[in-house]
């Protein structure tokens, strides 16, 4: 028999810049109802630049994903770790790599699959913590993993944003202020959980790598140089500066006593509101123009914030947009 083909890891060509992603997608390889060709498909048609194959508990779709990868897309091989007391997507997996999913809350077995994701380079990200069902709910610490996926598309799919993201957003918030403290944080999230016609993409990932790779993409991740868009329609620049030093998204300022003006470019949210977040909450808010783009500024410091995050939400309150801090001081 011949050797199975997997997706190369690299998209020769690409260089630094800001690519899109959804990093939970599912094919009729376990519980979805499309063919990777159906999904890859829909990744090319809502704008994405990767996705992630990351099927419940198995490796059966990896092959099957390598005649979907191009010079414009990107498979990252990965899998839904599914257990009985919560779900995580264990990213950038050696080709058939299978995570052990038989662990639980009670056991304390989970360090030890997080270990063996972690060893073969990947990333370990917390599931939808607050889904709707059994299963579904995260119960295990988040300590060991690496990221949060606080928007969840898949049981929101006619207006995506919904009380269980919100929910796993404000936990994320919290940890966020403590762990920014002490060092390292936790970065957030956002993909579709996509399973159906219509699904991918709404919401996903946007990050700044080095390339268009797997290696580049899950460092881009793992260091929250990353912002979560609700569609390809929206865009968002974050950036703070001090006089002459500046930082973006996932990076540190480090101004001395210096003031700090961060600023907010968007645009594709017509009539939505920005809101700049710190360890006290929302600290400041300004609304969007009718056309949907505009600048939104804020002055802070490090004595008064260690650091500062971006919301950008639609009339109404739902989520267009969020960022990853810039951590300040």
């Amino acid at each position: 028999m011949p050797e199975p083909e997997f997706p190369p890891t690299r998209v020769k060509g690409r260089g630094r810049g800001w690519y899109r992603g959804d990093c939970h997608v599912h094919s009729v390889y376990s519980d979805g109802s499309l063919t990777p060709d159906r999904l890859a498909a829909g990744a090319r048609a809502a704008g994405l630049d990767f996705l992630a194959t990351t099927e419940h508990n198995t490796a059966g779709a990896h092959s099957a994903w390598a005649p979907c990868a191009g010079d414009d897309l990107l498979v990252i091989l990965g899998e839904e770790v599914t257990t009985r007391t919560g779900h995580w997507l264990a990213l950038g997996l050696r080709p058939g790599q299978v995570v052990d999913w038989r662990h639980s809350l009670r056991d304390e077995r989970v360090g030890h699959p997080l270990d063996e994701v972690h060893r073969a380079g990947g990333l370990c990200v917390v599931a939808h913590p607050h889904a709707p069902y059994a299963s579904g709910t995260f119960m295990y610490p988040y300590q060991g993993f690496d990221a949060v996926e606080v928007w969840n598309g898949l049981w929101s799919s006619d207006l995506p944003w919904n009380a269980d993201n919100e929910a796993a957003l404000a936990e994320w918030g919290r940890g966020l202020a403590a762990d920014v403290h002490r060092g390292p944080w936790r970065p957030a999230m956002g993909n579709s959980d996509a399973h159906l016609e219509g699904q991918i993409g709404v919401p996903h990932t946007v990050v700044l790598a080095d390339g268009l790779s797997t290696g580049a993409v899950l460092a881009a991740i793992r260091a929250g140089r990353s912002w979560i868009a609700g569609s390809a329609t929206v865009e968002l620049s974050f950036t703070a500066s001090a006089g002459g030093p500046s930082a973006g998204i996932g990076e540190r300022l480090v101004a001395g006593n210096a003031p700090v003006e961060v600023r907010a470019d968007v645009r594709g949210v017509p009539s939505g509101t920005v809101g700049f977040h710190t360890e006290r909450g929302r600290a400041h808010h300004a609304s969007l123009p009718g056309s949907g783009s505009g600048t939104a500024t804020w002055r802070t410091g490090p004595a008064e914030t260690s650091f500062v995050r971006v919301e950008v939400r639609h009339p109404g309150g739902h989520m267009a947009a969020l960022s990853n801090p810039i951590v300040l001081g």
